[in-house]
């Protein structure tokens, strides 16, 4: 029960809700159980002493008493929705914001599609289960227990028809509920992978169909499909004899009610009206029965869901602020790597090895090196979206752990290679980070990095609406437009990550003119492919393995670096002189 009393204080706020709906239950469960004793009444006096008035009185009690408990049933059942629906929205808000909190290291142990089936299916679990709680939970044990009494008050002998029967049917639910939890844990499981397939498709259909690959991702869809439904069929299976024993119980009550209660009326020890209110007693406390076990059947069923909805908020973001963190009046943008070496946790080999090297304000430093030399990671360790394993990262002499994370990045803007743009006008976009930005702000943004042109002349200019993920603009218009939101920050520090490598040349050597008047007095990271993007660098580091193998300008770099010749050569030939590349065409995503 820890996950649930984990996920009790969301139902805190709605207290009052949550106790007055059981009170109005309390009131449609005492409303039930007068009911028999009425009808009772009027089997045994009314109709045996032929007494039309009392007939009609007590039949007129019954209508009134049934009209009330409706009422008390029908407002539990309103703030039962209320409290559970209220208690999901909140959950899920919790969740969203607690997938914020987490670092990049966090996030990569966790894929897309567990956290949408969390942040949906495994919360709509919960949400159900606090609506049938507060609906069952409080019916069922007084409907339960008032029938047991009643059926005694009836009749003592044949109320032990219940007490055989009662445990043999718990006994049967028990068994039952322990061997469907996990294989609820499981149903959740295979939709997860179904969510991630799902995702990764969707995300890639245009990947898919330049592949003709549709027949092996709908061979990956249909496996994670049948997995889920034959987890999914395992566990119905289970349950379905739970339904069948249940009826038997009734039946089996029911028969030996008549059967021993019609002996005792023939013989004169039973009235029939008496054995009718306890027959309908009989039936009243197994259907209770019935509704605990739907019951603990969403219980099993949620527990692995609140299992799962816990795991993400209990996650420890990997990166936190340290409790003397303060945010800095103002940043120079000095950056030095001091011995720094890193390692991701799902990986034995270090990424970066015992790096230092010092970016000075207003210079561009760029970095080159093979795929997987660590590239990437190494500007990622300034705005700390990883901690450095060993060494540390200052910014003007100060360790970045020692800022708040906020405060840090407002001060870094970044561009990655992969240009992810959200739902929204272009407009909107470029002023992701900065909402407040005036129009002259945003078009100034874009001339520097050289969107406004081909935004002018889409239709509805800087209120264009992008399709999903920018689908509807090419692969170099997605990337000025991301360099364009990062230099509307005004940054400190700016990190273009391969960020022009879907731009063409001459394109990419304006956005590089225009950087240096916009970037004046600030420090510019630029991780490239193209060897004639970094050329005029102020600093050029080129990492091997991850290993800072050389530094140094272009001209120091080829006087004294094998490794940064190789790269030159390998791009422009031997003998090529030191300059842009030819224009070329704009790649398209």
């Amino acid at each position: 029960m820890q996950p649930f009393r984990k996920l009790a204080p969301f139902i805190r706020p709605y207290w009052i809700q949550a106790i007055l709906g059981p009170l109005l239950m309390v009131l449609e469960v005492s409303m039930d159980l007068t009911q028999p004793r009425l009808l009772e009444r009027i089997v045994d006096v009314g109709i045996a002493q032929l007494d039309m008035q009392l007939v009609l009185r007590t039949g007129g009690l019954m209508v009134a008493l049934a009209f009330l408990g409706a009422l008390g049933g029908v407002g539990n059942t309103v703030l039962a929705v209320i409290v559970s629906q209220s208690f999901s929205a909140d959950l899920r808000s919790a969740l969203f914001r607690q997938v914020q909190s987490l670092s990049f290291g966090n996030l990569d142990e966790l894929d897309t599609g567990q956290l949408v089936t969390r942040l949906t299916n495994d919360v709509t679990q919960l949400g159900q289960l606090v609506l049938i709680l507060l609906r069952i939970m409080v019916r069922a044990p007084l409907m339960l227990v008032g029938s047991l009494i009643m059926a005694i008050v009836t009749s003592p002998t044949l109320a032990g028809l219940l007490f055989v029967l009662i445990p043999i049917l718990a006994a049967t639910l028990i068994v039952v509920m322990r061997r469907a939890y996990p294989l609820f844990l499981k149903v959740q499981q295979r939709l997860d992978r179904l969510n991630t397939i799902l995702q990764e498709y969707l995300a890639g259909v245009r990947v898919v169909k330049a592949f003709v690959r549709a027949g092996h991702e709908t061979a990956r869809f249909s496996a994670a499909n049948d997995a889920l439904r034959d987890q999914t069929i395992q566990v119905l299976r289970l349950m379905a004899g739970v339904l069948p024993v249940m009826m038997l119980a009734v039946n089996a009550g029911l028969v030996g009610s008549v059967w021993f209660g019609g002996l005792k009326v023939m013989e004169g020890s039973m009235q029939a009206g008496q054995l009718i209110a306890f027959i309908n007693y009989l039936m009243r406390a197994l259907g209770e029965v019935a509704m605990v076990a739907m019951l603990l059947v969403q219980v099993s069923r949620a527990q692995a869901s609140a299992e799962r909805v816990v795991e993400v908020l209990d996650s420890t973001a990997r990166v936190q602020d340290r409790p003397q963190a303060a945010a800095p009046s103002s940043l120079c943008g000095r950056v030095c790597f001091e011995n720094v070496s890193f390692e991701y946790e799902t990986q034995e080999k270090p990424v970066l090895r015992d790096v230092s090297f010092t970016a000075e304000p207003g210079t561009t430093v760029a970095v080159l090196g093979a795929t997987g030399s660590g590239k990437s990671t190494l500007v990622h360790l300034i705005p700390r979206f990883y901690d450095v394993t060993t060494g540390r990262v200052t910014i003007d002499g100060v360790d970045v752990r020692d800022l708040p994370q906020e405060a840090l990045r407002r001060r870094v803007g970044i561009a990655l290679q992969d240009a992810i743009l959200f739902s929204g006008s272009i407009r909107e976009n470029i002023r992701y980070g900065r909402p407040e930005a005036g129009d002259d702000e945003v078009e100034a943004a874009a001339r520097a990095a050289q969107a406004h042109d081909f935004i002018q002349s889409l239709p509805q200019g800087y209120d264009t609406p992008l399709g999903q993920r920018g689908v509807n603009l090419s692969g170099g218009q997605k990337q000025r437009i991301a360099i364009a939101r990062a230099l509307l920050l005004h940054p400190v520090i700016l990190i273009l990550d391969d960020s022009t490598s879907a731009v063409d040349a001459t394109t990419e050597s304006k956005i590089q003119a225009a950087l240096h008047a916009w970037m004046h007095q600030r420090t510019c990271f630029v991780i490239a492919q193209r060897i004639s993007t970094v050329l005029d660098a102020d600093k050029i580091l080129v990492l091997d393995e991850g290993r800072l193998a050389a530094q140094g300008t272009h001209a120091e770099l080829m006087a004294g670096s094998p490794v940064y010749r190789e790269i030159y050569t390998s791009q422009l030939g031997e003998g090529a002189l030191p300059g842009p590349a030819q224009p070329g065409e704009e790649r398209h995503a």
